[in-house]
């Protein structure tokens, strides 16, 4: 996905938004669609030239049902679409993987995330000059460090001041596509119940408890609303890819030691362009704080007390969950239930910055609103155009063949191209943007509500969501951990 973030002036212009593609193999049809249809023709016509009327009817049980997956539509996909993740999700049911259950008899081995799945591959590496915690994933060849930020208000500044964040935040994400060694980057901001030691150690410096009336009722009003309210976090991720980096990793001695310190150069500029753009950078993300953060997520109940507590649950050899369960539709852990929603349509016409404030600041969800940012390179980027531009004119040629309209959509897309291609040209970056949303409760009926809440915040935000199905587990991961992991 790419966005055109030109602005004009000190007045904050509004971003426009490339559609998704939906391209397929031929005249619009994915592949699954292309295999069917072409099943059902080729079955027809062959029956048609052999056995005549009779042949057709005798193989209309062949090339009907092929026929019809290929056009009924069910929650948003062809029926023949949903063959692939029936089947794997079937296969994955006759496995066992459904379930995870923490062998907790049995000791991990030293290094190790205890984490479901996929997961359990992860490692760590304390990083001994910059005391950061990296996630090496053996599957994808990446190397991951977290930091956290906090940033003023965006929402209560004047546009001349949001266009000047709007303009660093650009440059971040433009150094990201000219690194060149980047495999992702993840921005997550997530809603945590809060238990109120916050407010109680401002009221402990700064209140003025002097047994009066006021001193006992804020006393009071402290004490109640601090353990109801809810906190934000936010995070940036930042992964290296070891496969791009490979000549640099080698330069600085090979190995973990030799990728950790490829990856303390890009923590480092990445550090200096946040802080040009007005977040303020909290620290690299230690090991003790990666757990409670890994915790908490699969089991939010316990939130409250690690924040009261801050010297347990601080070992990442524990840190993952007891128990986790996967449905078609949700995912369950420890004291929770858990949904993941996918932004699929982001807005189609021009939206300012700040656009998705109604999902940041919806009250009362636990929630975690996860923005993948994948750095393609000029050349790639430039080849990947080329293609799909090619591609794009080729099939209105079909259509035109084949006397099929021509659709708004079609040339909407074409024109998208364009405008990408002339923005890559004038020195613009392209990037590739996922947006997740994993929803928690505990309850389903909870959950269902929230799901709710969160889908028409989606719609305020000129946003389309929907809910993942048949791969919770793994979009849960990829949502809510800031490990940079891929659905």
């Amino acid at each position: 996905m790419h966005t055109d973030t030109a602005l004009f002036g000190t007045r904050l212009a509004p971003v426009q938004f490339s559609r998704l593609t939906k391209r397929g193999v031929l005249l619009g049809l994915s592949m699954p669609q292309f295999v069917a249809s072409g099943t059902a023709l080729l079955t027809l016509v062959s029956a048609l030239y052999t056995a005549g009327a009779s042949g057709v009817a005798w193989t209309s049980p062949i090339w009907g049902p092929a026929a019809l997956t290929a056009v009924i539509p069910i929650g948003g996909r062809k029926l023949v679409e949903w063959v692939p993740i029936t089947t794997k999700w079937m296969l994955r049911a006759a496995r066992g993987q459904l379930t995870y259950r923490r062998r907790i008899m049995r000791p991990r081995p030293v290094g190790t995330l205890a984490l479901p799945g996929d997961a359990a591959a992860l490692r760590e590496w304390q990083d001994p000059e910059s005391g950061a915690v990296m996630i090496h994933d053996p599957h994808e060849q990446t190397l991951t460090a977290i930091v956290s930020i906090s940033h003023p208000a965006f929402a209560l500044v004047d546009p001349g001041e949001q266009h000047r964040r709007v303009q660093g935040w650009g440059r971040v994400l433009a150094g990201a596509c000219r690194s060149g060694r980047l495999a992702r980057i993840q921005v997550s901001e997530r809603t945590l119940p809060d238990s109120g030691t916050g407010l109680a150690e401002w009221w402990e410096h700064h209140g003025t408890d002097d047994d009066s009336w006021a001193a006992n009722t804020y006393r009071d009003l402290i004490e109640r609303a601090g353990p109801a309210g809810e906190r934000h976090a936010t995070t940036i991720s930042l992964a290296l890819d070891l496969n791009a980096a490979s000549r640099q990793v080698r330069a600085n001695g090979g190995g973990m030691r030799g990728a950790a310190t490829v990856l303390r150069q890009e923590m480092t500029a990445l550090s200096g362009a946040l802080r040009t753009a007005d977040l303020i950078v909290g620290g690299w993300i230690t090991a003790p704080e990666l757990a409670t953060a890994l915790r908490s997520a699969y089991d939010p109940s316990i939130g409250v007390e690690l924040d009261r507590y801050p010297d347990v649950g601080r070992d990442l050899a524990t840190a993952g969950p007891v128990a986790v369960t996967e449905s078609w539709d949700r995912l369950r852990t420890d004291t929770a239930f858990h949904a993941v929603l996918w932004i699929s349509e982001w807005p189609r016409s021009q939206v300012y910055p700040g656009f998705l404030a109604p999902l940041v600041f919806t009250n009362g969800v636990l929630r975690t609103l996860s923005l993948h940012y994948i750095p393609v390179r000029a050349d790639q980027a430039a080849r990947d155009l080329r293609k799909k531009k090619t591609e794009l004119i080729s099939d209105a040629h079909q259509r035109s063949r084949v006397g099929q309209i021509e659709d708004a959509s079609a040339t909407a897309e074409y024109g998208d191209v364009l405008q990408q291609e002339a923005d890559l040209t004038a020195g613009h970056g392209v990037l590739r943007v996922t947006g997740l949303i994993s929803v928690s409760a505990s309850t389903v009926d909870d959950l269902d509500a929230a799901v709710a809440t969160i889908e028409q915040a989606a719609i305020q935000a000129s946003c389309e969501v929907r809910r993942l199905t048949g791969q919770q587990a793994q979009a849960f991961s990829a949502a809510t951990l800031p490990l940079c992991r891929n659905v």
